[in-house]
């Protein structure tokens, strides 16, 4: 059920559901997001988990929305896995919608439009470094007030997927290589 570059990857993590104003409000965001791409476009969508630690496991959130989905012929629940296998999941999909820093750093890597469910200072940061803005890249989790918040911000993504790829193409050379830079300055100093 994961076509390559026309699958929709989502991760949350339990950690965005504790902070969220009302209980159960990020869960029925990405349904509703779900039952969105499933009626109106030709995406799957692959349920992506990056922590799978005990106390902060992604499967549990995932897994709640996995039920009420899984007899779909268009959605797929990735099980845990090596990093790698993850970014590989990851690169191949056409958007990507993170909770956890690391699957969104691995989209931004790869190239693959990104919304950031955030909830922190950093996700801000990260978007604000690669595209010098973060509206329309983070949708803070404390700031959902409805169920279609999620689909409203998707639908951005969307209509901005070729602009987003065009910037990518653009400066992710140029970031890229300060990273380069950094990495060599730090061996040159051991």
């Amino acid at each position: 059920n994961f076509i390559e570059k026309n699958t929709v990857g989502i991760n949350i993590s339990p950690l965005i559901t504790k902070l969220e104003h009302e209980k159960g409000l990020v869960v029925e965001n990405v349904k509703k997001l779900i039952y969105y791409i499933l009626e109106n476009t030709d995406m799957n969508v692959a349920l992506i988990p990056h922590v799978v630690w005990q106390h902060n496991d992604d499967r549990v959130p995932l897994r709640e929305i996995w039920e009420c989905f899984k007899n779909s012929e268009r959605i797929t629940m990735i099980e845990d896995t090596n990093a790698m296998e993850l970014k590989g999941y990851i690169a191949r999909c056409r958007f990507m919608i993170a909770a956890r820093t690391h699957a969104s750093i691995a989209a931004y890597s790869q190239q693959v439009p990104t919304l950031v469910l955030g909830y922190s200072v950093k996700a801000k940061g990260i978007a604000k470094d690669l595209f010098g803005d973060d509206n329309g890249y983070v949708l803070a989790v404390q700031n959902l007030k409805k169920d279609d918040d999620l689909l409203q911000s998707f639908n951005w993504l969307v209509e901005n997927e070729e602009k987003i790829l065009e910037w990518y193409e653009k400066r992710m050379p140029e970031y890229k290589g300060i990273g380069e830079k950094s990495y060599q300055e730090i061996l040159e100093k051991f």
